[in-house]
C-alpha cells in the first residue's frame, strides 16, 4: 500500500474513531441508544465514507497527506465539533502535546519567553527575548530582554519564526544547546551554552502586599500545582495572621482544570460548602465542596475579574460570591459554564468534549447563549464585558445572606470596575515596543537600584528616544499619560534588571483597577461580618 494512501486511510479511521467516541465510546455510561438512533448514526458515518472517496478520487489536485491531514484536522472534525457548542474540541498531535505540557506546567527547555518583532536592519523579522524565567538555564546564564537570538548550535534563525526557535530550544533535559545572542551595545555577538532543564511556568506570577497590610495574588490559569501556589502564596503573604485584605486577581484567566479550582475555593470557604456542582447525560451528577476549609484569621476579599476570566476563573468567582466570603469587582465575565473531558483518540491525539454543565453554588448556570452565533461573534463579538442591560430573560438566584445574583450570562460583578482604554498614542507606543526597546537602550549604558524613580532626566531621554525612532508625539500627548509612562518605563526597567516579578509588580502597584478595587475592601469586610452572623442583606450588585 503506497504511503499517501496509507496516510489517507489513516485520516479517515481517525475521522470514524472520532464519530464513534461522540456517538458511542461512553455507551458503557449510558443506557443503550434506541435502534433508529444506531440506524442514524450508521447512516451518518456511511456518507460521510462516501463524500470521503468522491474527494479522494475526483479533486482537481492531488491529495497528499498534508492536505488530507488538513481537511480532517482543521476541518471535518472541527466542523463536526463546533456544531454542537463553541467549546468541544478536537487536539491533533501539536496541540494535544501543547495542551498537556499546559497543563503540567512545565517541560525540558532554556525557560524564556520570547517573540518576534521586525528587523529594521534587514527589512525582516528577528526573534527577541521578551524575559528570561527566573531560576532558569537562561536566567543563570545572564541572558537579558531584548537579546536577539540569532543562531541555535551555530545555525542562523532567519527565516524562522517563534515557534520554530522555541521547538530547538525545547529537548531533553541535560542536554546542551549554543544560542548565539546579539546585545544592543556589545559589539560581538554572544554565544550562551545552555543546559536544558525542568522548566516550571507557575500560574501564580504575582504574590506579594501591593499595599501595607494588602496582599495581592495574580492567577493567570489552572494548571495542576495551581491550587498549592495559592495556599503558598497566603502563607507567605498572611504568615503572621496580619492580612488585612487580599485582592485575588482572576483578569484574563482563561481557566484550565475544574478540580484545581475546587480545590483553590476550598482555601477560602468553610469546611463543607459547595463550590460547584456538574451535570451531563453519561455521567452521574457530581457535587464538589470544600473539604478543608479556610484555616487562620478570615480577611476581607475582592475579586478581580473581566470579561477575559471564563470557566475555572468564573467557578472561583462564583463560589465565593454565592457565599459571600469576597466581594467580585470589575467587569461581568466570559460566560464558560461547559465542562469537557478529554477522551484520548489515538496515542498522541485528544477529543475535549462537552459531557458537563457546571452550576455555582446557588445553582447558577454561567454559560451564555451560544445557539445560532458563530463561533468569531461568540468570542469576539459580545457587550465589552458589561451586565446586560435586560435581566428579564436571565435566572434569579439569592447567595447565601440573600443578595440577588443572576446566571446565564457570565459572573456579574458586585461593584463594577471600568477597564483602563488606551488611546491613540499609548497604542502607538506598543506598535513600536517603545518601553522594550528604551529599556534595552537604557541599560547599555545605565545600571539602576530598587530604589530608582523615573525622574525628569530619564523621562527627557525617553522623549529623546522616540524622537530618535521616529515616534510622532507633542507635549499634550505625554502629559495626558505622564503616571502610565513613568510606571510603564520603570516596569520594563525592571523587568530587565532585577527580573520579570520585580517589573509585574511595578505595574500592579500602579494599576489603577487595582487600586479600586483596594476601596471596596471595607465593603467586603461588611459582606463577610454579616455572612458570619447570618444577617440577609441587601443586593449589592450595581
Amino acid at each position: 500500500m503506497a504511503p499517501r494512501t496509507r496516510r489517507a486511510l489513516f485520516s479517515a479511521t481517525l475521522f470514524l474513531a472520532t464519530c464513534a467516541v461522540l456517538g458511542s465510546a461512553i455507551s458503557h455510561k449510558v443506557a443503550a441508544q434506541s435502534a433508529s438512533d444506531e440506524s442514524t448514526l450508521r447512516d451518518s458515518l456511511h456518507s460521510f465514507t462516501n463524500v470521503y472517496s468522491v474527494v479522494e478520487q475526483n479533486y482537481a489536485e492531488k491529495l497528499d497527506s498534508d492536505k488530507i491531514d488538513k481537511a480532517v484536522y482543521d476541518g471535518a472534525i472541527p466542523g463536526m465539533l463546533h456544531t454542537l457548542d463553541p467549546h468541544s474540541n478536537f487536539f491533533d498531535p501539536k496541540a494535544f502535546a501543547q495542551m498537556r505540557e499546559d497543563q503540567h506546567g512545565k517541560y525540558y527547555g532554556v525557560g524564556m519567553s520570547i517573540q518576534p518583532q521586525p528587523d529594521k536592519a534587514g527589512n525582516s523579522i528577528k526573534i527577541v527575548v521578551l524575559a528570561p524565567f527566573e531560576g532558569s538555564p537562561s536566567y543563570k546564564a545572564g541572558i537579558r530582554p531584548g537579546d536577539v537570538i540569532r543562531t541555535i548550535d551555530g545555525k542562523p534563525t532567519t527565516g524562522m519564526d517563534s515557534a520554530a526557535v522555541a521547538s530547538q530550544l525545547k529537548g531533553p533535559k541535560g542536554t546542551h544547546v549554543a544560542v548565539g545572542m546579539e546585545r544592543e551595545g556589545t559589539p560581538k555577538p554572544i554565544v550562551f551554552d545552555l543546559v536544558r532543564d525542568d522548566i516550571t511556568r507557575p500560574s501564580v506570577d504575582l504574590a506579594f502586599n501591593v499595599r501595607p497590610g494588602i496582599g495581592y495574588i495574580r492567577v493567570t490559569s489552572f494548571i495542576e500545582t495551581t491550587s498549592r501556589e495559592v495556599g503558598d502564596a497566603i502563607d507567605t503573604l498572611n504568615k503572621d495572621n496580619d492580612m488585612k485584605g487580599l485582592i485575588l486577581d482572576l483578569r484574563g484567566n482563561p481557566g484550565g482544570l475544574m478540580i484545581e479550582a475546587v480545590n483553590m475555593s476550598d482555601k477560602f470557604l468553610s469546611k463543607g460548602q459547595i463550590v460547584v456542582s456538574q451535570r451531563g447525560r453519561a455521567f452521574p451528577d457530581q457535587v464538589y465542596r470544600a473539604s478543608h476549609g479556610e484555616q487562620g484569621t478570615k480577611y476581607p476579599i475582592v475579586v478581580l475579574v473581566n470579561r477575559g476570566t471564563a470557566s475555572a476563573a468564573e467557578i472561583v468567582s462564583g463560589a465565593l460570591q454565592d457565599h459571600d466570603r469576597a466581594l467580585i469587582a470589575g467587569e461581568t465575565t466570559f460566560g464558560k459554564g461547559l465542562v469537557q473531558t478529554v477522551f484520548q483518540i489515538s496515542e498522541n491525539t485528544g477529543l475535549a468534549l462537552t459531557t458537563y454543565h457546571y452550576y455555582t453554588p446557588s445553582g447558577r448556570l454561567i454559560q451564555r447563549n451560544y445557539d445560532n452565533v458563530s463561533l468569531y461573534d461568540y468570542y469576539y463579538v459580545r457587550d465589552q464585558g458589561t451586565a446586560p442591560k435586560d435581566k428579564s430573560n436571565l435566572e434569579v438566584k439569592l447567595t447565601d445572606s440573600g443578595r440577588t445574583v443572576y446566571g446565564g450570562g457570565g459572573i456579574t460583578p458586585d461593584e463594577k470596575i471600568d477597564p483602563t482604554k488606551a488611546n491613540h498614542f499609548q497604542n502607538t507606543l506598543y506598535q513600536h515596543y517603545a518601553f522594550f526597546d528604551f529599556s534595552k537602550h537604557y541599560l547599555a549604558n545605565h545600571t539602576i537600584a530598587r530604589d530608582f524613580t523615573v525622574d525628569d532626566a530619564v523621562m527627557q531621554q525617553f522623549k529623546d528616544f522616540l524622537k530618535s525612532q521616529d515616534v510622532e508625539y507633542n507635549d499634550a500627548d505625554i502629559a495626558g499619560v505622564n503616571d502610565w509612562l513613568k510606571a510603564s518605563i520603570k516596569s520594563e526597567l525592571f523587568k530587565s534588571q532585577f527580573g520579570q516579578t520585580e517589573g509585574l509588580k511595578v505595574t500592579a502597584a500602579w494599576d489603577p483597577e487595582v487600586a479600586k478595587a483596594i476601596t471596596f475592601l471595607p465593603e467586603a469586610q461588611t459582606l463577610a461580618d454579616r455572612t458570619k452572623t447570618g444577617t440577609k442583606v441587601a443586593s449589592l450588585n450595581r
